[in-house]
């Protein structure tokens, strides 16, 4: 079954792939055009100019290798993207899930390959987190910016909470079990049906799933494969929207995709043990501090605000 599910999500990645592509050459050829017209006949710009820096490319790096590690990504990539004022607030989620999307399936391949879970239930979680996926991403996707910073600023308060209370072990340790059925698999299919959706706004899958997990009694490692699992599968499905709505960021997702990936295979086989406990605290801070900058950002900004272009200011 194993074998079935690594189709499967080949499938779906090469189908994000083809759309993606196809979205990136358009956008490179309507710059080109437009950078052409504007030299009066010169030489167009190489790629469009589309093409990441090294700082994003770095971006993708440090919050895919942590990601790898169990840490998350959305939550430090944000807080990263904020700072340096590299991505507009319109189209972060977007910008968040086109990006991470193939650094993920990576992650997934090598984790659900090399950690031992119940097949069942690895793939029914996966297929709820898609189903929440593929409905919340097409209503995000149409958000003005105020209502994306309020809703990115609160998740971002409560994956601080959850990552507190996680490093002063007030959850469960967890069990031994490798599968859930009846009552227990209903309330984790449920879970992630609706932390599938939330994905797709910007709040990470990786907390919420562990904590999920551990509470019905399953063995904390194999948290990673489901968690990466579900994230692997659903991300092409929410970011196929996002790419076909245009709301994301293109250069920011080529730069996190293109620093993600050779992050992920480092994390995931090369590093053996890392002090993950004052990193974690560390993260805790950004991720509050970007919090309320996001929610006071969203009191000042208009009630209603149309959707802003791709790589608009924000």
């Amino acid at each position: 079954m194993k074998l079935g599910l690594f189709v499967v999500l080949g499938c779906l990645a090469a189908t994000f792939v083809a759309v993606w592509l196809r979205h990136v050459r358009a956008v490179a050829r309507d710059r080109a055009r437009a950078a052409d017209a504007a030299a009066g006949g010169a030489e167009p710009t190489r790629g469009g100019g589309i093409w990441p820096d090294r700082t994003l490319v770095a971006v993708g790096a440090v919050t895919n290798f942590f990601d790898t590690l169990g840490i998350g990504s959305f939550a430090t990539t944000t807080a990263l993207f904020r700072a340096r004022r590299l991505v507009p607030d319109r189209v972060l989620p977007g910008t968040l899930n086109v990006g991470h999307t193939l650094p993920a399936v990576t992650a997934a391949f090598i984790f659900i390959t090399i950690i031992a879970v119940d097949v069942r239930t690895l793939a029914l979680i996966i297929g709820a987190a898609v189903a929440g996926a593929w409905f919340g991403a097409g209503y995000v996707a149409r958000w003005p910016r105020r209502t994306v910073l309020a809703v990115m600023g609160c998740a971002l308060l409560a994956a601080a909470g959850l990552m507190s209370m996680a490093q002063l072990q007030l959850f469960p340790a967890g069990g031994d079990a490798l599968g859930l059925a009846g009552p227990r698999l209903a309330v984790a299919l449920a879970a992630s049906a609706v932390l599938g959706a939330l994905m797709t706004m910007g709040i990470g899958y990786y907390a919420p799933c562990m904590i999920l997990l551990a509470l019905l009694g399953m063995n904390p490692r194999v948290a990673f494969p489901i968690m990466m699992g579900a994230c692997a599968f659903l991300m092409p499905v929410a970011s196929i929207r996002f790419v076909r709505a245009n709301a994301y960021d293109l250069r920011a997702s080529l730069g996190l995709t293109l620093g993600g990936i050779p992050a992920v295979l480092v994390a995931a086989f090369l590093v053996k043990s890392l002090p993950l406990g004052v990193v974690r605290w560390l993260v805790v801070v950004v991720v509050v501090y970007t919090a309320l900058s996001m929610l006071a950002a969203a009191r000042r900004a208009p009630a209603a605000l149309t959707q802003l272009p791709v790589g608009a200011a924000p």
